[in-house]
């Protein structure tokens, strides 16, 4: 594995065991592929202790749902002559789910408890999109995807 690759696995598992309140992460490409996942199953990026798995247990369900979120979204602000789409919130009873865009046009997704401070997940999330959008190159990218498939 790359050192690029090796540090987006560490900034993945910091944001998932430093953030209170955070279940799973998972990052996404543009073309809805998964490339980095907090599910230990997926890349052994750790849950943390008292962590639940995130939906249906799996950072794959994640991954669909902000692929979709993140398509949806952009639709909407090209309906509204909003421009790019920078972050989006879904506030539910029993959780939130959070989407960011990444420079290269993958979104770092993640869902945490309902009684989560947003703004501290907002701003560790903005620190993982500053911190991995330069180095998310299109050969990291495929390395990040031949990991996932091979831990599948």
């Amino acid at each position: 594995m790359s050192s690029e690759a090796k540090n987006l696995h560490w900034l993945l598992g910091n944001l998932v065991e430093e953030v209170p309140g955070v279940r799973s992460v998972a990052v996404v490409s543009s073309d809805g592929l998964m490339l980095l996942s907090s599910d230990p199953a997926h890349n052994k990026a750790p849950v943390g202790p008292g962590r639940s798995d995130g939906p249906r247990g799996s950072s794959a369900d994640l991954a669909t749902i902000v692929s979709g979120i993140g398509s949806l979204t952009v639709g909407a602000a090209k309906l509204m002559d909003g421009g790019g789409v920078k972050q989006t919130m879904v506030a539910m009873d029993e959780g939130s789910v959070f989407v960011m865009s990444i420079s290269d046009g993958s979104l770092l997704g993640v869902h945490a408890t309902p009684d989560c401070d947003m703004s501290v997940i907002a701003y560790h999330m903005a620190l993982f999109v500053g911190r991995a959008g330069h180095v998310l190159t299109p050969e990291l990218r495929s390395e990040l995807r031949k990991s996932m498939e091979s831990a599948q």
